[in-house]
């Protein structure tokens, strides 16, 4: 957006780019940054239409933790799970929780939690198997 004279010609020259690597065969990754950590999340532009599939990360609060959520909220091809789940990158790798069915309201920034803390991925240190 920086290096644009015109941001009004960011996507249209977005939509080129892409367009040109897709031809090519070349996977492209965007990512977004969103203003704001919790609460209501801005991004400066929208490019989701460009997109064949989003990925929505959240952070969420749980039992005094921050911790964060994953969903895929569009996919173009196939068929796709609409859940939200927790994940966690440690040492151990990703790890991808069961679906969070005891939140409401993770996507809005202030989610209330009615479920039991099992639920929820465990943290381990190094030495547990």
């Amino acid at each position: 957006m920086q290096a644009m004279p015109d941001v009004r010609f960011l996507n249209i020259q977005l939509h080129d780019l892409l367009s040109c690597l897709n031809r090519q065969g070349v996977l492209s990754l965007l990512t977004v940054a969103q203003h704001g950590l919790v609460g209501q999340m801005q991004t400066p532009i929208d490019l989701t239409y460009l997109a064949d599939t989003v990925i929505l990360l959240r952070f969420f609060e749980q039992g005094g933790r921050i911790k964060k959520a994953i969903s895929v909220i569009k996919k173009r091809i196939g068929k796709h799970e609409d859940t939200l789940r927790e994940f966690k990158i440690d040492s151990f790798g990703l790890r991808v929780g069961e679906p969070l069915e005891a939140f409401h309201g993770v996507l809005t920034g202030t989610p209330t939690f009615q479920g039991e803390a099992d639920q929820m991925l465990v943290n381990r240190t190094d030495a547990e198997p």
